[in-house]
């Protein structure tokens, strides 16, 4: 899979696919092409019998900068351009992949994250970042609206006041407020290393119940009391009946550590 992309690397280690973003030299934005390559990744990751999870992150001092504007596809003309296609197209499609991978997906965010490359990070299930690492909104200041999910997920962790402060200022959020509103799990000055950890922790558990709980939380999230819990009468139902809750009741009962394999 490695050679198969041009700007990203792709590797499968202790049961973890790993995708660096491969373009430090603009800060990890991301052209077209860049987008539909991590979709790939993340859909070779999540067809691959040998991964349970997924890392995310980006080379040198950027996790990712969100849209590279050199991409002609979001250059104005004298007819403007239609950046709703290029939402509809790359940037939607980017962020779908992740919050729709049946694999848990952790962003190890190695450095800076902006404008869109923040939808990028908080799409993923888990955040690691290092120490000081700052998240900027940028849109205002190119006359644009956040986008990409950010707006949904912002106002809910930070509130009306604080999400309008920090979309319309564009004053950066450091890891350590990220984490203090709940949006990252963990600060550590090797990002990769203890996401890579974590990763080791989901590889034990059973693919089935991870990607379930993973559907229930995000379809809470957007639904009512009542709807959350036929969610997860349903998710009972379906998991009680896989081979998976049988080896983890058996393992239980005699004490050992279970061998789920996602049937």
């Amino acid at each position: 899979m490695a050679g198969a992309f041009k700007y990203l690397t792709y590797k499968e280690e202790n049961r973890t696919a790993l995708i660096t973003i491969t373009r430090p030299e603009v800060y990890n934005a991301l052209n077209a092409d860049a987008k539909m390559e991590i979709v790939q990744a993340i859909r070779e990751a999540n067809k691959s019998p040998d991964v349970r999870s997924i890392v995310l992150t980006g080379e040198g001092k950027a996790f990712c900068t969100g849209q590279d504007l050199n991409d002609r596809s979001v250059q104005a003309s004298n007819g403007g351009v239609d950046l709703g296609n290029t939402l509809q197209t790359e940037w939607n499609p980017l962020v779908n992949a992740i919050r729709e991978s049946n694999k848990i997906v952790i962003a190890a965010v190695n450095g800076v994250c902006a404008g869109a490359g923040i939808s990028v990070a908080i799409a993923c299930d888990m955040i690691v970042s290092r120490p000081g690492v700052k998240f900027m909104g940028a849109f205002s200041k190119l006359g644009l609206a956040p986008d990409a999910g950010s707006t949904y997920i912002f106002s809910r962790a930070l509130g009306y006041h604080k999400t309008i402060e920090f979309f319309l200022l564009g004053k950066p959020l450091t890891a350590e407020e990220m984490e203090a509103a709940g949006l990252i799990n963990k600060i550590d000055d090797d990002a990769v290393g203890s996401a890579m950890l974590i990763a080791l922790e989901l590889a034990k558990l059973s693919p089935l119940s991870s990607a379930m709980i993973k559907k229930n939380i995000k379809a809470a999230l957007d639904s009512t009391f009542a709807a959350s819990m036929e969610r997860e009468t349903y998710a009972q139902r379906f998991l009680g009946n896989s081979a998976d809750y049988k080896e983890g009741l058996t393992a239980f009962l005699s004490k050992r550590e279970p061998n789920f394999t996602g049937n």
